[in-house]
């Protein structure tokens, strides 16, 4: 055994002998990682590199906040095909205009796994960052600024990740290009604490199942957070402010959980849920859209309790034959536009709350009928529905509204502006 033993420690003491800290001058970047170990830190001194490069070693590749590698307009800045590589403090320019290479300024390939991309700049390239396959991975504390000499729809994401479980993304800020997030075919993922403005959506989920959106700042995108073709995703506790369409959207996504969010200052609409089945909203703050949420196409047995919805134009857009019961054990939902008094003091009023009428039903199926809003007509209809409920034609009611809304502060980076 002893035999055994000393035969293992000289056999693997090449390996851990060959591990290495080495400083790489500009102009010697190509030749270091050529000659490279597995274990090996190679650390760039301050200056401007050549790319691409391509690691295939298990190594880390560190600029100390001063190293600058600039592909020259080809190709991806940073191609990995290696596990475990760490690429730490680079500035990264200069990617190939390719789609279909997707050109990056970090390719994390699908032989990747592992790998860590961290505290780096991004600046100029067709995508920031490209997950492809690489499960397990980490990009964390990035700054990604995209294209803007293109439109919108012809630019690169910011991160693209595809059929890579188990990785995160999280404390990165991402600006320009197309999405800041997009995500297809990736299941048990996690996106955490970004940043994300000036762009077309700032989370885009498609076939991604099992994951996290969580604690994410979404500022001035065109949509906020969308989820489609999706199943279990929980979207918590993010912030969407003066984004253009929608706060929140789900398409096809079902037995989600949307909870904690803030919307708010811009979005016309601040959750919009088309052919989305068994959803839980709970604890969202829906603030001054055009519509607080909607739903179309069949959305059902969706849980709608202990949100705010407070000075939107229309608070919900919903179209029914039925009743839909938006309370819980005695307890509904927050609406800053219902007259509501609380005698018994419980904090919960003591009537119900409905917020469409036949007349709303009218107008979104007919939007020409608009021209009628101020005839003595309407006004009839709505006065007779609201002293007798039940000539009301079915939809939302709200049978125990909160007299108090769900407080979400705003972030400091948000009252900050563009950072």
């Amino acid at each position: 055994m002893r035999r055994l033993s000393l035969l293992l420690v000289l056999a693997l003491a090449p390996l851990s002998l060959a591990a290495a800290e080495r400083e790489v001058a500009p102009g010697g970047l190509a030749a270091a990682l050529e000659t490279a170990q597995d274990g090996d830190v190679l650390r760039l001194l301050p200056g401007t590199y050549a790319g691409p490069v391509t690691i295939d070693r298990s190594l880390t590749l560190d600029g100390g906040g001063k190293a600058h590698i600039d592909a020259g307009g080809e190709g991806s800045v940073i191609t990995v095909t290696a596990t475990d590589v760490t690429i730490r403090g680079l500035t990264l320019t200069g990617s190939g205009d390719s789609h279909d290479g997707i050109d990056s300024g970090v390719q994390l390939t699908k032989t990747a796994h592992g790998a860590r991309v961290e505290d780096n700049t991004l600046t100029g390239n067709l995508y920031g960052i490209d997950i492809h396959g690489a499960r397990d991975s980490i990009v964390t504390g990035n700054i990604i600024e995209g294209r803007q000499d293109k439109a919108m729809n012809r630019r690169g994401n910011g991160i693209y990740v595809w059929n890579a479980p188990g990785s995160k993304v999280v404390g990165n800020k991402v600006r320009w290009g197309r999405d800041g997030i997009f995500v297809n075919s990736s299941k048990k993922n996690t996106f955490s604490e970004n940043e994300f403005r000036e762009l077309r959506f700032a989370v885009h989920y498609m076939y991604a199942d099992d994951s996290e959106v969580s604690r994410n700042l979404s500022i001035g995108n065109h949509l906020g957070y969308a989820v489609m073709f999706s199943t279990r995703v929980r979207v918590t506790d993010n912030v969407s402010i003066d984004d253009r369409d929608h706060g929140v959207m789900l398409n096809y996504a079902n037995s989600s959980e949307i909870t904690g969010n803030l919307v708010m200052g811009g979005p016309e609409k601040c959750a919009f849920l088309y052919n989305s089945h068994k959803n839980e909203f709970t604890g969202n703050r829906f603030e001054r859209c055009d519509i607080g949420i909607h739903f179309t196409a069949g959305s059902d047995r969706n849980r709608i309790v202990s949100n705010a919805f407070i000075g939107n134009r229309t608070q919900v857009k919903y179209v029914s034959t039925t009743w839909d019961e938006w309370s819980e054990d005695g307890r509904g939902n927050y609406w800053s536009d219902f007259a509501a008094y609380d005698l018994d003091g419980n904090d919960i009023a003591d009537v119900p709350y409905r917020p469409n009428d036949s007349m709303d039903h009218v107008l979104w199926t007919q939007p020409a009928a608009k021209l009628l809003l101020g005839s003595p007509a309407v006004q009839l209809v709505r006065w007779s529905q609201s002293a007798f409920p039940a000539l009301l034609p079915g939809g939302v009611i709200d049978s125990h509204p909160m007299m108090q809304p769900v407080e979400i502060p705003v972030p400091d980076a948000a009252e900050r502006g563009a950072s």
